[in-house]
């Protein structure tokens, strides 16, 4: 009987610290950019992407929140994995929007539109090496994340998979619409990232 039981709770034990590791790096990622924006100079939510705050003195801070919170969305995704053992893309996708924080928390954003200080004051036109991995990286993980919501509808209840594919539509018309306004891909980015960890709360029961 003990054997039987250990059997059936080790699983979920092992699950819920990575499942809890992806609920938590959303916020967090959200929570440093955000002091940033409001404390860094020249910083404006309506013009500059929180990429943007990787650079000058202080951006060694969000460049550590990219590589943290990278760590915990793979972490998670490990979580998702064993908690829907019948999904195989649902994790894969999770996890190639972890390795797309990594990544970009190497490869720094351009400056622009006035950040940081002494930045020329219009939007990025040329991008450099770094700020095309960057952007490239940034692309392809939230594309993946979509893709994610999607799968994961496959596995959740009525309301949670409605919710889910329309979180999905919201981050894409965000992203087509971040050529026009920063803020709308900032927003819908944030919505991304909350939805994930709402996700990551629910599997871990």
């Amino acid at each position: 009987m003990t054997n039987t039981l250990t059997a059936q709770t080790a699983p979920a034990t092992a699950t819920r610290p990575l499942l809890t590791a992806g609920a938590v790096g959303g916020p967090l990622f959200l929570a440093v950019g955000v002091v940033g924006g409001l404390t860094r100079e020249g910083f404006d939510f309506t013009r500059n992407a929180l990429s943007q705050l990787s650079l000058g003195e202080l951006g060694w801070i969000q460049q550590t929140a990219f590589l943290l919170t990278g760590a915990l969305l793979v972490a998670g995704a490990v979580g998702v994995r064993r908690a829907l053992p019948g999904s195989v893309w649902a994790p894969r996708l999770i996890g190639v929007f972890g390795a797309s924080f990594v990544l970009d928390g190497f490869f720094a954003a351009d400056p622009g539109a006035g950040f940081p200080t002494g930045a020329p004051e219009g939007r990025v036109t040329e991008l450099s090496g770094h700020g095309l991995v960057h952007l490239a990286g940034g692309t392809v993980g939230f594309l993946a994340l979509c893709a994610a919501f999607l799968v994961l509808a496959r596995h959740l209840d009525r309301p949670w998979a409605l919710a889910s594919r329309v979180v999905a539509a919201v981050v894409l018309l965000g992203f087509a619409a971040s050529g026009a306004t920063v803020s709308a891909f900032t927003l819908a980015a944030a919505l991304g990232l909350g939805w994930l960890s709402a996700v990551a709360v629910k599997l871990h029961g």
